[in-house]
């Protein structure tokens, strides 16, 4: 197995042991799944949190009911109240605030520490992401956001994958390298970028992952 960085299980162990309400989300891209495979060796039933957008990819759901249901997933779908399909073609931002950044932020709220699958290499946006962090959420709650595969490379992370025979979502067959909502996601136009084919070149991230000043 060629990764270097062997001791993000027993990072995972740790911070799971200092948690009470853990969770981590999941958009069940590589490394996401990846992440998700470490944690259910210490914790089977830990909440897997997924945004159902209303955009997503088919290839994606059906690829997510697929492993939930191999793995026996604690699967969490996050909606919006009011979806609005569509918004997408007035204001990207404002999609993304409706139908992932108030799902989720209202559902992390009852939560102490959140795992995801950032890695810094994805983008500049991401090239400062620390493995621990504080996080503060709109309503004041701060919470532990951990990301045990900061400083992994895609080829490590695909690499674990095949080494413990995850199978990863088939859009990454048709080129894809960062899969997001269907509408908002193309080919990747910047080879040294793997988000670079999201939201038409407009932004890197959809703002889950921006805290709240207050």
């Amino acid at each position: 197995l060629e990764v270097d960085h062997l001791d993000e299980p027993d990072v995972v162990a740790r911070q799971l042991a200092e948690s009470k309400t853990p969770c981590v989300t999941s958009s069940f891209q590589a490394e996401c799944v990846v992440l998700v495979h470490m944690l259910r060796d210490v914790m089977p039933d830990i909440p897997v949190l997924f945004l159902d957008t209303v955009h997503h990819f088919p290839q994606t759901i059906a690829y997510r009911d697929a492993l939930a249901s191999r793995w026996g997933l604690n699967l969490v779908t996050l909606r919006a109240a009011e979806p609005a399909p569509g918004l997408w073609r007035e204001d990207t931002k404002a999609c993304c605030g409706k139908h992932k950044v108030e799902p989720l932020f209202g559902a992390l709220a009852n939560h102490d520490v959140w795992f995801t699958g950032l890695r810094r290499g994805q983008s500049a946006s991401r090239a400062g992401l620390e493995e621990v962090e504080p996080f503060r959420l709109p309503n004041g709650t701060v919470l532990r956001k951990v990301s045990p595969l900061a400083g992994w490379s895609t080829k490590e992370v695909w690499a674990y994958a095949k080494a413990h025979d995850i199978p990863l979502l088939p859009l990454y067959d048709l080129g894809y390298t960062s899969v997001g909502c269907e509408p908002c996601t193309t080919l990747p136009v910047d080879p040294g970028n793997d988000r670079s084919g999201r939201w038409q070149g407009q932004k890197l991230e959809c703002g889950i992952h921006i805290q709240s000043e207050g």
